[in-house]
C-alpha cells in the first residue's frame, strides 16, 4: 500500500466519520409504532395516534426533510394527529408558505391539534435571539388549519368515541397554566395531554389525565457509546425516549424529526404512532 493510497483511505474514512452524524443520521427517519393504554378507561376501539415533534424547519432542517416525516406519517392512516412543538429552532430560515403548504397535508388527512415549544417564541426564545411571543408560528398554524391547544382543551369524537386533548404552553417559556388547561373538562372520559417538555408533568401531577405526549428531548440526539447520552435537556433523564410509566400514567416522548445543530449520532429522528386503547 503506497503513501497516497493509505492518505486518501484516510480521508475516506474522515469523511465519512463527518458525514454520518451531519447528513445521513439526521435525514434517516425511523417510523415506530407503540401501544399506549389509558390508566382509567378504555376505548370501545383503539385509535391511532401520528404524534410528531420537534419539526425545528431551519437552515440544517430542511421542508424536504418535514415532507418525508409527513409522508411517513400519513401512511399510518391515524385517526387523530399531535404535534408537540418547536416548530422553528430561531429564525424564519425557510419559506412559510411551503411550510404550511406541509402542514396542510396534515389537516386535510385527519383532526391536527399542536401546542407550542421553547423553541417557537416567547421568554425563552427572545432571551436567545429567537421571537419576543410565538404569533410567526400561530399565523402558521393557523393558516394551515392545525388546531393551537394553548392552555386549552379539546372534546375529540372519533369513530363514534369520544376523549379530550389538553394542551399547555412551554415549561422553559413560563407559560404552563395547568388550571386554565383543564377549566372544564371532564374526568370521566379518557385525557390526553398534550406538554412540549415531559418534566411538565410534575407541575400538571394534581389534574386529571392519563397519557401525556411530548417531544422536546430529541431523544438525546448525540447518544455517546459507554458514557450515553450527550444532550438531554430535562430534569428527569427517565423520560428521554419512548413509551415510559409514571405511576398509573403513561408518557410518551417521541425522539422528534428535526434538530438542532444539524447533527444526530445513534439517535435517529422519529416519525411515531400510538395505538391507544
Amino acid at each position: 500500500m503506497t503513501r497516497r493510497s493509505l492518505l486518501f483511505g484516510g480521508m475516506g474514512v474522515a469523511s465519512s466519520a463527518i458525514a454520518y452524524p451531519c447528513y445521513c443520521e439526521p435525514r434517516w427517519l425511523e417510523v415506530t409504532t407503540r401501544r399506549a393504554r389509558l390508566s382509567r378507561a378504555t376505548l370501545p376501539s383503539p385509535l391511532r395516534v401520528l404524534h410528531l415533534s420537534d419539526l425545528h424547519a431551519s437552515f440544517v432542517v430542511p421542508l424536504s426533510h418535514i415532507e418525508n416525516a409527513i409522508t411517513l406519517g400519513l401512511n399510518d392512516s391515524p385517526d387523530i394527529i399531535c404535534l408537540t412543538g418547536d416548530f422553528i429552532t430561531f429564525r424564519h430560515d425557510f419559506d412559510a408558505r411551503e411550510y404550511v403548504n406541509a402542514l396542510r397535508r396534515l389537516t386535510a388527512a385527519a383532526p391536527t391539534f399542536a401546542v407550542l415549544g421553547n423553541h417557537d417564541g416567547g421568554a425563552w426564545a427572545w432571551s436567545r435571539r429567537g421571537n419576543r411571543d410565538h404569533v410567526f408560528v400561530e399565523r402558521m398554524l393557523a393558516d394551515s388549519g392545525v388546531e393551537l391547544l394553548h392552555n386549552r382543551s379539546r372534546r375529540v369524537l372519533v369513530h363514534n368515541q369520544s376523549l379530550t386533548l389538553v394542551g399547555v404552553g412551554d415549561l422553559w417559556s413560563r407559560e404552563v397554566a395547568g388550571s386554565k388547561a383543564f377549566a372544564g373538562v371532564r374526568t370521566d372520559e379518557p385525557i390526553v395531554l398534550l406538554a412540549h417538555n415531559p418534566d411538565s408533568k410534575d407541575t400538571l401531577a394534581g389534574f386529571t389525565w392519563d397519557l401525556m405526549l411530548s417531544g422536546h428531548t430529541h431523544g438525546g440526539q448525540v447518544i455517546v457509546p459507554i458514557e450515553g447520552t450527550r444532550y438531554a435537556p430535562v430534569k428527569d433523564k427517565r423520560y428521554i425516549a419512548g413509551l415510559k410509566p409514571w405511576g398509573a400514567r403513561q408518557i410518551h416522548v417521541t425522539r422528534g424529526v428535526g434538530n438542532v445543530g444539524g447533527v444526530r449520532f445513534r439517535c435517529r429522528p422519529e416519525v411515531s404512532t400510538l395505538v391507544v386503547a
